[in-house]
């Protein structure tokens, strides 16, 4: 199915579904403690709190994004990355132009054009029906596509959302587990997690300054990570772009963890505030 994306605008086409679990913190805000506490107790409760939240299930899709619209969208380009696993192959891949994308995000639409999407892999994920209406061609999934969905499940699955809503900036995270690799004689797991920033309130912008992240692994460690902006950027929450999206990796030598931290957000008044990024696991 073609649509368009609601929050940024893009042409994509759907490839197949998954069935999430999406954990809203912002309605479980009574049994949230602070980001920024540090005794052992409190990172048992933090850790405790993912699984106490009642998860709901909903709807995403994994999507192909029409790369004539990456230069205008206002994000960071999605790409899935994983690796290798034939033999001893254990480079990092990334395949660009693959997005998740929730059902209430989609808006369905047609298209006259003999290819509506332009993506490298379009042609070899569908098949043009050649009884379909002559004016509005129509695709079907090829059997390529079929075969990729089931060779590269591991990667590509998605199984929790966690959200979190603080001055009315929701802050919506995805994580992936995308594999181990050894370096420097030490088995690092590595994790790929998408997180997408929305301001619920564009006549009052915001301006990302600063991220805190608190990243805590069963081997028992606990780091602190510091930083300006995300991804090179200070991304401008404002009417004209509200939301902002990206992705980022993480690696611990134990293969379960979970992350959780801060954004600093600056007001035009010259204020700041601290808006929470809501606990993940790392399994």
């Amino acid at each position: 199915m073609l649509f368009l994306h609601r929050i940024f605008g893009y042409r994509g086409v759907i490839l197949f579904s998954w069935l999430a679990r999406v954990f809203d913190r912002s309605d479980e805000r009574s049994n949230l403690s602070s980001p920024f506490t540090t005794s052992s107790s409190s990172q048992s409760q933090s850790q405790s709190h993912i699984h106490e939240i009642r998860a709901q299930s909903a709807t995403y899709y994994q999507v192909l994004i029409d790369t004539r619209d990456i230069p205008f969208i206002r994000t960071q380009t999605e790409a899935v990355t994983f690796f290798g696993n034939q033999g001893r192959d254990r480079n990092l891949y990334a395949i660009p132009g693959l997005d998740y994308v929730a059902h209430d995000d989609v808006m369905p639409y047609t298209s006259t054009e003999r290819t509506p999407i332009e993506h490298e892999l379009f042609d070899k994920f569908f098949i043009h029906d050649s009884e379909a209406n002559i004016q509005v061609p129509n695709f079907v999934p090829s059997e390529h596509l079929k075969s990729w969905q089931i060779r590269h499940h591991l990667w590509l699955e998605l199984s929790d959302v966690s959200k979190d809503i603080t001055h009315h900036i929701r802050v919506t995270v995805i994580p992936f587990y995308i594999g181990s690799r050894l370096t420097q004689d030490i088995n690092l797991h590595w994790w790929r997690y998408s997180i997408r920033i929305e301001n619920l309130n564009p006549d009052e912008p915001v301006t990302l300054r600063e991220r805190h992240w608190r990243i805590f692994s069963l081997s028992g460690t606990l780091e602190t990570v510091r930083g300006k902006g995300v991804v090179g950027q200070e991304p401008r929450l404002s009417k004209e772009y509200p939301a902002f999206q990206y992705s980022s990796h993480v690696s611990l030598t134990a293969k379960n963890g979970h992350m959780w931290g801060t954004f600093k957000m600056e007001k035009d008044d010259g204020t700041f505030i601290e808006v929470r990024i809501p606990a993940f696991n790392l399994e």
